[in-house]
């Protein structure tokens, strides 16, 4: 009998012991499953831009002036224009909001009217498809290059056409007054794409009840453009608002094929700004500087954007 008793208290402590490791188990695997997200975010984001923020707040020294702290001095360099590195960085500055808000605006409405028109039955659909989303493909530096050829002095496709109706050329990458918009026009051939398959996986998810209740009651396709599809794809253009800011500030590759932001940085932007700047040893504190402001603007917008946008979007079941 004391055997007996002695197998079964075994047992039961057994099945408490395996009870007690499931609930570990279970309360531990959601924390498991997140880690290597939360490790790949800490070395290769949190790391860095702390690092970042640290460095902008020093000068750097070398072989005979130590590294010194400065405080703010750093960014109140970058905003005066007396200063050689302010005087650069205002105007890079600007380029970089001038290309920011034109690009994507304009990338995100020809994407939204070509979604539109392929957002139909019609003979080749994919072929056309593929062909005005291809350019999304190609990478950055392959489309600033395929550019450059288009827009070279004498044999350039751009200026070769402008002669034959006997207009002048341009000097597309040259010329102070067209370098940003030749940059400009590289970015918004090689983003409409992505705006173009994202609006159209929107209207494909949309339902085709409320269109129809509108045809009954006489509306036009502007009316029904404006009025019906906009407003239920709120969250698609949330979705390509932001991520395309986003990537407006870190694809600048381009760059390197058309100019390298030149004649007098007419074209630079900040990100290749910080390329170029960094390997000065004697800029790294402006370069982490920079750094910092970038990430700011990133994080103000994003979060403004969702905080008062969300609100307003409709998410269609």
């Amino acid at each position: 009998m004391s055997n007996l008793e002695s197998f079964l208290d075994y047992q039961a402590a057994r099945r408490l012991s395996t009870g007690a490791y499931t609930r570990l188990w279970q309360r531990s695997l959601p924390y498991l499953l997140v880690l290597p997200t939360f490790a790949f975010v800490f070395l290769f984001t949190l790391l860095p831009t702390a690092n970042a923020l640290i460095q902008s707040l020093y000068q750097p020294g070398n072989a005979r002036i130590p590294t010194r702290y400065v405080g703010l001095q750093n960014y109140l360099d970058l905003f005066n224009p007396n200063t050689l590195i302010g005087a650069d960085f205002a105007r890079i500055a600007g380029n970089t909001l001038i290309y920011i808000f034109t690009t994507v605006p304009i990338s995100m409405a020809i994407g939204f009217g070509l979604a539109l028109l392929l957002n139909r039955k019609m003979r080749a659909l994919g072929l056309f498809r593929f062909a005005f989303f291809y350019p999304v493909l190609i990478p950055m530096i392959g489309a600033g290059s395929i550019f450059a050829f288009l827009f070279a002095d004498q044999i350039g496709l751009l200026n070769t056409i402008l002669r034959s109706f006997g207009l002048p050329g341009i000097k597309w990458i040259g010329d102070p007054n067209w370098a940003l918009i030749a940059i400009i026009m590289v970015s918004i051939w090689k983003q409409t794409g992505f705006c173009m398959i994202m609006y159209l996986a929107g209207l494909q998810g949309l339902s085709n009840d409320v269109y129809e209740a509108a045809d009954l009651d006489g509306a036009t396709t502007w009316q029904k453009t404006r009025y019906i599809t906009l407003p239920l794809l709120q969250g698609t253009t949330l979705f390509i608002l932001t991520t395309s800011i986003a990537a407006s500030f870190q694809l600048v590759d381009h760059l390197f094929a058309l100019g390298e932001g030149q004649p007098n940085e007419r074209s630079n932007l900040l990100l290749y700004f910080i390329f170029q700047k960094y390997n000065e040893p004697r800029n790294l504190g402006y370069v982490s500087a920079i750094t910092v402001i970038i990430l700011a603007a990133l994080l103000i917008f994003t979060v403004l954007n969702f905080w008062l946008w969300e609100r307003q979007t409709y998410y269609e079941n």
